[in-house]
Order: structure tokens, then C-alpha cells, then sequence
């Protein structure tokens, strides 16, 4: 798989994107490498700042509207970003290259009944059920990142105290606390199926496939699609959700910002602040409801 086919597929899995912005951003970046092959003769590992500049004026000069452009930086920052987080590459070309500003639109959530009804999806009597039914309740109960969540190894979970370890971005480790639901299923799936899915294999990941082997971001996007479409949930679902879910509804239950902030692995409380929106926007929709006096006279 090529660097911008990884990094399309973390757009999809992870960060859950538009399959539109997703194609753009896939479109753009395959003509800004083939203008670096082109012009200069280099791989999408050689490209400085200077490189990625030339390009910007190059689209200018060829009549390119301004939102082509942001478009085109954001794709470029986010592929830098992302090639340099996973350890591609040694720096970042595109850190400081101006990011157009945009607008941080709420992130879609389900409700608690949807919730319940994708937690139980899986059919707990087969081996990969378990599995299943054990990685949404600990994505649901953490807050992880789907990354995080199968980067998992065995030490990193301690189901008998209630917490899991995990690297997040920048390879910051957080401790998180986990509730009692998701400890009975992930210990459910130690005893009962990892040892089946392994088939005498040797891995050190939490949580395998078929094969026995680490499992995907890509093959849990399935997993989380094919339980949607299964409980009829008609709002977009991506591995992304449960932890947009995690967040929102602890807010609603009077969890404090810091404390989200902390557990979602946000090293800008800016970032969590978002959530605010929908609990304020769920706390307006339940004063109109029942107060008395929320109509006017």
C-alpha cells in the first residue's frame, strides 16, 4: 500500500471523512506527486518546504480558485502530518505552510439507545462475536482512537483493576479507566476466543483477526460498518463514533472538561471544547420541552 493510500485510509477509518473529501484530498495528492516526479524528479520523501511552495504557485499561476488551494494544503499538511506521526518520515516538509482556517463542525453522535443497539449487534457465540462485542464496549468505554484501540498489546490491559494503557499521538501513554461491562467482555474474549483465533499462533496484540494476526484499522471500519447496517442505524457510523459518543455523553452526565480532556488524550482543551456545543445544544432542547415558560407568553 502506498503512503497516500495509508493516509486516505486513516482519513476514512479514523478520522471519519466524507468518501467525497477523502477522494479530493486522494486527487490532489496524486497530482501534486506527479508534479514532483515530473518537475523535479523526486519521491514524495524528498519534497522540502520549498518544493510544496513552488506547487502552491504553480496552481495559482494555472488559474486554480483559492478553495482548490486550501483544499490542496490541507491535504498536503494533513499527509505530512500523518506520514511523520507514523514514523515515515523523519520530518515535516509542511509544517509551516499557512493552513487555510476553518470552521470546526460538530461531530455527529448517536444516542444512547443507538449505542445500545450497535453494542449488542454481535452474536456473542462465536469466537469473532466476542471479539466484536469486547472492542466496541472498550472503544465505547475508553474514548480510544480506533488506532489505539488496535495497537493494544496483552500487558496493556488490566481487566481485574479497571484501566487500560495506550499510546496516543505523539507517543504520549495515558492511563484510562475502564467500566465494569468492558472488562467482562474483554476478559470474556481472553478466555473463551483469542486463543481459538490464534489457532497456536504467537501474537502480542490485544485483539487479532481471523488469521490470528493484529487486526486493522481498515478491518474494524468493517466490523463497525456491517453492525450499523445491521441495527438500522441511519446516521453515518465510522470507528470514530463511539468516541465522539464516549465524550458527549459524559459531558451530558456532568463529567468535568478536564477530566474528558485527560481521557480523550487532547493536549488542547480547545479541542474537547467542542463537545460543549452538544450538551448545550441537547440542555436548550430539553428546556424547550419542559419548562413551562420556554414558548414565551
Amino acid at each position: 500500500m502506498s503512503w497516500i493510500d495509508e493516509f486516505l485510509a486513516y482519513l476514512l477509518c479514523e478520522r471519519g471523512l466524507a468518501n467525497n473529501t477523502i477522494e479530493s484530498y486522494g486527487r490532489d495528492l496524486t497530482q501534486f506527486e506527479e508534479f514532483i516526479n515530473d518537475t523535479y524528479g523526486m519521491e514524495l520523501e524528498e519534497v522540502n518546504e520549498d518544493t510544496i511552495l513552488s506547487y502552491l504557485k504553480f496552481l495559482k499561476d494555472h488559474g486554480k480558485a483559492n478553495s482548490s488551494i486550501s483544499r490542496t494544503i490541507s491535504a498536503i499538511r494533513g499527509f505530512y502530518a500523518f506520514t511523520y506521526r507514523e514514523g515515515l518520515m523523519e520530518h515535516d516538509p509542511a509544517t509551516n505552510i499557512a493552513s487555510p482556517k476553518q470552521e470546526k463542525s460538530l461531530p455527529q453522535v448517536l444516542t444512547a439507545e443507538e449505542v445500545t443497539g450497535l453494542l449488542d449487534a454481535p452474536v456473542t457465540d462465536t469466537p469473532a462475536g466476542i471479539r466484536d462485542k469486547a472492542m466496541l464496549e472498550t472503544m465505547y468505554a475508553t474514548g480510544m482512537r480506533v488506532s489505539e484501540l488496535v495497537s493494544l498489546d496483552l500487558g496493556d490491559i488490566d481487566t481485574h483493576m479497571g484501566y487500560v494503557k495506550c499510546l496516543g499521538k505523539g507517543w504520549k501513554e495515558r492511563i484510562i479507566p475502564m467500566g465494569s461491562v468492558a472488562c467482562f467482555w474483554v476478559e470474556t474474549y481472553l478466555q473463551s476466543s483469542r486463543g481459538r483465533m490464534l489457532q497456536g499462533r504467537r501474537e502480542k496484540a490485544l485483539f487479532v483477526n481471523a488469521r490470528g494476526k493484529r487486526l486493522t484499522r481498515q478491518g474494524f471500519w468493517k466490523i463497525i460498518k456491517g453492525y450499523a447496517k445491521k441495527c438500522g442505524i441511519s446516521k453515518p457510523v465510522t470507528p470514530h463514533i463511539l468516541r465522539h459518543c464516549f465524550a458527549t455523553h459524559l459531558l451530558e452526565n456532568g463529567a468535568d472538561l478536564r477530566s474528558v480532556q485527560e481521557m480523550l488524550g487532547h493536549a488542547d482543551i480547545s479541542t474537547t471544547e467542542i463537545y460543549t456545543h452538544l450538551t448545550k445544544a441537547k440542555l436548550k432542547e430539553i428546556y424547550d420541552r419542559t419548562h413551562p415558560r420556554a414558548g414565551g407568553e
